[in-house]
């Protein structure tokens, strides 16, 4: 039998839905680095009818400024898993998924309902500047009318060391266009460039450094024949085979991201997604008037379209060494191939690359091939795919996964707990991962963007994919809501900065020992450790490790 209201501060990991009995571990003290963000989870039952609470922090002294507590929002799921996944998920019952984090209503309110487990989210920003020791601080929950007062308390151990900074390259593909739809605002006007900054920011606050930017508008996610929203920064100007081009959009949009934080710029694919047959959707001004001038009814390989990227290639080449940002910035020629699509992709990727010397390319995809033939000089091998990669020791090395990886590997839908999100930190190290890629930021439309979808009731991409896969963020009124698994993907990115600091003091074999050392097989993409106190209790003895070279 429950008492009438309890409360109890759990870790990041765990996800508190509302029907379920709450069985976590109590979690009262932790180590932290400085410069790190450390989160935390406070959660409550009541046995009332809906009641508001008010949420408060007690004795936090130097802390008080870098704590926020945010609420955890449910969110409707109807497509949570393929039929055939694996058991490491935490259901596959369609329902309310915790995964919003919203922020607290005026005077820090928040609503119980009766019988039901909700959560709040507690971060806390450790400035580099701070000094070295512990703080213990109460979280505290009352109901005036009730007569409720309830405490948690919680200590962080802050150590001397500071979190390095990151190394790895990371990008989740930002849809401009999505959030010009959402909001109904015209794109690229004054308000789309500020919802722009908004999210530009958060992205980087959450670990995230390259941004994949639409030269033009991006084929990803299209259907065949099918356009999306015009989001092309580059405007062109055709008079006969002669091409002129105006960039001010492209220069604004760079010095916005690098403002922001970012360090690499990721133009958008040449070709269209799943074979790279066809030309990306281009707009230009002809004789006075604008229109589409290249998309699915041209072929990549045609001599309109071969004609147009010398003239466009070379002066963008010009743009990026003026700016001096050439060495930061990545090209793609088309979004996941297949193993049917080599001989096309080889040869649009030679035309590309033959002038665009100097440049890195970057593509998603599965199939080794493509990296022995040549056509992708860095490849971004899907998890599941990954390991001829890893045993023919591919150098500088990418990963990523999507819809597709709900198999076995790590992945972050609604339905799987978060340390299958989380250990991604820990083998990224260990692989030694150069970046890191996902598409789906801010997937606000359908499957194949053929209508636009309400993130906060459709989570699944209208039945596309399982929940949790094409977006991590949600269009807030005053800019991006963060979601428990944005967080958790950024606490794996500290992990292996943390692993990275660690190696630097005591030498990579020792890092390596401890993460492997009390398992029967070594890490890799499909078999790890699925306990998430597995992955706590090893970045308590990171920390420690690290302290003890104070």
């Amino acid at each position: 039998m429950m008492n009438e209201f309890c409360i109890k501060t759990i870790s990041s990991l765990e996800k508190v839905f509302p029907h379920q009995e709450l069985t976590s571990q109590i979690l009262n003290e932790a180590t932290a680095l400085k410069g790190e963000i450390y989160s935390l989870q406070m959660a409550f039952r009541s046995d009332l009818r809906p009641s508001d609470f008010t949420v408060s922090l007690k004795d936090s002294g130097d802390l008080s400024r870098y704590i926020s507590i945010r609420k955890v929002g449910l969110i409707p799921s109807e497509f949570v898993c393929y039929p055939d996944h694996d058991n490491n998920i935490l259901t596959d019952t369609a329902g309310l998924y915790p995964d919003a984090l919203y922020s607290l209503s005026e005077g820090n309110i928040i609503r119980s309902y009766p019988g039901q487990w909700r959560s709040t989210w507690i971060t806390i920003r450790i400035p580099e500047e701070i000094s070295t020791g512990s703080r213990t601080f109460s979280i505290v929950m009352e109901n005036e009318k009730h007569k409720i007062r309830k405490t948690a308390e919680f200590t962080l151990h802050i150590l001397e060391n500071i979190l390095p900074e990151q190394k790895l390259i990371n990008t989740h593909w930002f849809h401009s266009d999505c959030l010009a739809t959402y909001y109904g605002d015209e794109i690229f006007s004054e308000q789309h460039w500020l919802r722009l900054n908004q999210q530009f920011r958060n992205c980087t606050s959450h670990g995230m450094n390259m941004l994949l930017t639409p030269v033009f508008t991006p084929p990803l996610d299209t259907k065949v024949g099918g356009e999306r929203p015009t989001t092309q920064l580059v405007d062109v100007y055709k008079k006969g085979t002669e091409y002129n081009f105006g960039l001010s959009k492209l220069n604004r949009w760079i010095d916005m991201a690098l403002n922001a934080g970012f360090k690499y710029i990721e133009i958008s694919h040449l070709a269209t997604q799943w074979g790279a047959e066809f030309c990306p959707k281009i707009m230009a001004v002809e004789n006075g008037v604008e229109k589409r001038i290249f998309g699915w009814d041209t072929k990549s390989l045609s001599s309109e379209y071969i004609g147009f990227l010398e003239q466009f290639l070379t002066q963008l080449d010009h743009f990026f060494i003026r700016k001096g940002i050439k060495e930061a910035v990545y090209f793609h020629v088309s979004d996941e191939p297949h193993i049917e699509h080599l001989d096309q992709f080889e040869k649009i990727s030679h035309e590309l690359r033959s002038r665009l010397e100097g440049y890195k390319f970057i593509d998603a995809l599965s199939n080794y091939e493509f990296y022995t033939t040549g056509a992708v000089p860095t490849p971004i091998p899907a998890v599941d795919h990954i390991e001829p990669f890893i045993e023919n020791d591919v150098k500088e090395l990418w990963a990523y996964y999507c819809c597709e990886q709900y198999k076995d590997v790590p992945n972050r839908f609604f339905n799987m707990p978060s340390a299958r999100n989380r250990i991604m930190g820990i083998l990224l190290y260990k692989y030694r991962i150069k970046g890191f890629l996902h598409w789906g930021y801010n997937f606000y439309y359908s499957q194949f963007s053929i209508n636009k979808i309400n993130p906060f009731i459709v989570s699944d991409a209208a039945g596309g994919f399982p929940s949790g896969d094409s977006y991590i963020v949600y269009p807030g009124e005053n800019g991006p809501i963060d979601s428990l698994r944005h967080e958790v993907f950024f606490e794996a990115i500290q992990d292996l900065r943390a692993l990275e600091l660690l190696e630097t003091l005591k030498g990579r074999e020792f890092v390596m020992n401890l993460l492997e050392g009390d398992l029967e097989n070594e890490l890799t993409f499909k078999n790890y450790p699925n306990s998430a106190q597995w992955i706590l209790d090893k970045r308590e003895l990171i920390n420690k490790r690290i302290a003890e070279n104070e």
